[in-house]
């Protein structure tokens, strides 16, 4: 590995400073989101992926990835300055599904480099939303799950009480959710365009299934994996 070592917190006083910012006021707009997006903060993301994932449509693992770090970060960098970076595809796996013997289920793997680029641009939403999202919400949330809503209904059904409890399936949303309709809800709060059309061309991406590249105007294209194995059984 070419000689850069893990970043100090630098990054993540960046991130906690835009949590802070989006705490105190909900009406928070953000202006300038690509500028977090730099050398330390890729590098950072770099060390924190699994190295034991399966790979991309490109073949790089983390060690291939790693033999020129400096120089692969900064050509990344470049990229994103320029508006030339272009996630690639997802490439669809099929993997064992637990207690059912001979099933699978279709998952989406991105490129590593992109991996990277997706990390960091996670944490950046996560530090703008995280903060103006309800306490009653559960899902997909850093430290939440399906174990503490239980817990946090248990509690609330025991101290307070109650006649009805309505449950609301919203099948595969996010299988379906509309890119333009998602890009303006992000766009009440990010001001940054440029952060926009990146999120915009990795739902773009498209995938890659069994030699054909397939794209789509609504979900993301790990999601979309799920969705049309689901079809295709269904047929």
């Amino acid at each position: 590995m070419s000689g850069i070592t893990k970043p100090l917190t630098t990054t993540s006083t960046k991130l906690n400073r835009i949590a802070k910012l989006s705490s105190e006021s909900s009406a928070m707009e953000f202006k300038w989101l690509m500028p977090h997006i730099n050398k330390e903060s890729l590098v950072s993301c770099f060390h924190e992926l699994d190295g034991k994932k399966a790979v991309g449509i490109d073949g790089i693992t983390k060690e291939k990835y790693s033999e020129t770090l400096g120089e692969n970060i900064d050509e990344l960098l470049k990229k994103m300055k320029t508006m030339s970076y272009r996630p690639q595809a997802v490439r669809e796996v099929l993997i064992p599904k637990e207690g059912k013997s001979g099933a699978t289920r279709p998952l989406g793997i991105s490129s590593f480099e992109d991996k990277i680029v997706q990390l960091q641009m996670a944490k950046i939403l996560e530090a703008i939303y995280e903060p103006i999202f309800k306490n009653c919400s559960y899902g997909f949330r850093p430290g939440r799950g399906c174990h503490t809503a239980i817990k946090a209904l248990f509690t609330h059904l025991n101290n307070k009480g109650c006649e009805t409890v309505i449950d609301v399936d919203l099948k595969n949303f996010f299988g379906l959710i509309q890119h333009e309709i998602l890009l303006s809800f992000l766009r009440i709060k990010i001001k940054d365009e440029r952060f926009i059309r990146y999120i915009s061309r990795m739902l773009k991406a498209g995938i890659l299934r069994e030699g054909r590249f397939e794209v789509s105007d609504e979900g993301s294209p790990q999601v979309r994996c799920r969705r049309t194995m689901k079809a295709a059984q269904a047929a």
